[in-house]
Order: structure tokens, then sequence, then C-alpha cells
């Protein structure tokens, strides 16, 4: 079951608070590993997450405030990648509670479409802005976080699904 948590509900920002320190304690877990967070993409996970089980404003919550906290408080993301994570992110909490929304639930497909949907919408934009090497870096690099994101992120769903 997904919920849309309205932005005077606040409900919405306790779970936000709650995905936003999944997604600082997870990038924090990947950097131990060389280009860990190119590789993982762990800064989007729980805002697919979000967005997904408990709609928009939650997403976006978590899809600023992740990354700005996380650069904030050790330097990661970059500043000059900060712009396109925060892009990226949002059409991550889009696309994640808009196919929740489509699919009526948890699935797959819309986890899949979901994760999809934000590599091109932010390939795209890092393409115009940034260049082609940019643009391709996370199917190139964080294949392996693109796969994590979908079948771990679809098993974190459906096992949170009847919360």
């Amino acid at each position: 079951m997904t919920y849309e948590l309205s932005l005077k509900n606040a409900k919405t920002y306790f779970i936000a608070t709650i995905f936003v320190i999944g997604n600082i304690l997870l990038p924090q877990l990947c950097h131990l590993v060389p280009k860990g967070g190119l590789i993982f993409l762990p800064i989007y996970f729980f805002t697919l997450i979000g967005a997904y089980k408990y709609g928009l404003s939650v997403g976006l919550l978590t899809a600023f405030l992740s990354p700005i906290t996380n650069h904030l408080l050790f330097g990661m993301p970059p500043s000059e990648a900060l712009v396109a994570i925060l892009i990226k992110s949002s059409f991550l909490a889009l696309s994640a509670s808009w196919m929740a929304t489509k699919f009526k639930g948890v699935s797959l497909w819309g986890v899949v479409l979901a994760v999809v949907g934000y590599q091109i919408c932010g390939g795209v934009y890092e393409l115009v802005f940034k260049g082609l090497d940019s643009a391709i870096q996370d199917f190139v690099i964080g294949w392996p976080g693109i796969v994590i994101q979908i079948f771990g992120g679809f098993l974190v769903l459906k096992s949170i699904e009847k919360l």
C-alpha cells in the first residue's frame, strides 16, 4: 500500500527525516569503498523508497534535504555535483511517486520505470549542462547502484508494503 502524505501532516516530516537519515548513513557506508558513491549511487536509495511508499511530498523533502545535508556535513556530494544530484533526486521523487500511483502499489515494473525514468531525465539534464561523460556516468560506472535501486528498492518496498 502506498500513501500520499500532505505537507500539512506532521507525519510527512517525521517519515522524510527517517529517509534523510538513511540517505546520510548509506552513502557513508558506501564511501568506504573507493568510488563507492559513483558505483552504488546511495544518495538516491531512500528517496526512491520514500517517494514510492509515501508520495511526492516525502519524496521531494528527502530528495532535497539528503544531498544538501550530506554536503554540509561531509562535503559529499562535492559542490560541482550537487545541482545535478538535486535535479536527479527530484526526478526520482516525481517518477517514483507517479509510478506508485499508476501501478496502484508496489510493482517491480513500477520501480524499474521510476529508476530508468529518473536516470534518463537526469541524463538529459547532464548531457545539456555537463556533457556526455557526465550524462552516461551512472550507466557506465553506476550500473551496480541502478540494479541495487531496482531490486533492493523493490524488496524493501515489498517488505514495508503493509505498514
